[in-house]
């Protein structure tokens, strides 16, 4: 199976502020509680877009910098835990860059993320279950 996209993440500083603006372009994001880090919503053609919190993105990054121009992150699901980290050794054998090595995420997930011939950081992940 090869590994798909799965979600466009958009890193934001205000997330009901963003909430508000994506639901201008058509994106039924629902509502949050006060401080929440994190909100996804599903398009109608099954892939997901989610709005992360600046301060949540701090966290999970070393050496986390302000970002300049665009706020995108993209994130590919792997068939299953031990394919993240596969994928993860052979794009930094390659000479790309690793951001964070492979970890089981508090949120259920085995994940890790690498960085694009851009700078661009993209998530590898898959659910522990």
């Amino acid at each position: 199976m090869p590994i798909l996209p799965d979600m466009v993440g958009i890193v934001v500083t205000d997330i009901p502020r963003a909430i508000r603006f994506y639901r201008l372009v058509g994106l039924d994001f629902p509502d949050t509680a006060e401080g929440e880090p994190y909100v996804e919503v599903k398009t109608p053609n099954g892939y997901r877009i989610s709005l992360n919190a600046q301060s949540l993105d701090k966290e999970l990054t070393p050496g986390w910098v302000e970002p300049r121009g665009q706020r995108l992150g993209l994130a590919f699901l792997c068939e299953s835990p031990k394919q993240v980290d596969e994928t993860y050794a052979k794009i930094v054998a390659a000479g790309h860059k690793g951001v964070r090595e492979p970890w089981d995420a508090f949120w259920g997930q085995r994940y890790a993320l690498v960085e694009d011939p851009d700078g661009a950081h993209v998530s590898l992940f898959a659910p522990l279950g």
